[in-house]
């Protein structure tokens, strides 16, 4: 749990924020729920076999993923090369019922962070 009215400034809740995505990126937020588009798995996988193979390297290549100095903020969404396709993905923020926005994505204990990935024309 993050107590967002410790964060004395922009930038100390902006680097919290930062911090979550990645720990749910990373595959070590268990309160997190990540989706793959029908349209990036079906760019992978002719059969469901195939599919779960294509998820697994997807979500590697997603957990391995780094920002550069240049991509600051919160480190919501970011493109990766996959198999020689371009993929691309975001985190959203929702209350914990994951009905609505979250009214504070710095704080963990009322935020559940949800990844899509996908490709280009899912955007």
């Amino acid at each position: 749990m993050t107590d967002t009215s410790t964060l004395a400034s922009p930038d100390a809740r902006l680097a919290t924020i930062a911090r979550l995505n990645d720990r749910c990126r990373q595959g070590l937020d268990r309160t997190a729920r990540i989706g793959i588009t029908r349209a990036c798995l079906d760019t992978f996988a002719e059969n469901r076999a195939a599919e779960i193979v294509a998820q697994a390297g997807i979500l590697a290549a997603l957990r391995g993923y780094r920002f550069s100095e240049a991509e600051a903020g919160e480190r919501d969404r970011g493109i990766f090369e996959y198999q020689g396709t371009t993929i691309y993905f975001r985190i959203d923020y929702y209350d914990t019922a994951l009905e609505y926005g979250s009214e504070d994505p710095a704080d963990a204990s009322i935020t559940r962070r949800v990844v899509t990935i996908m490709l280009r024309e899912d955007l």
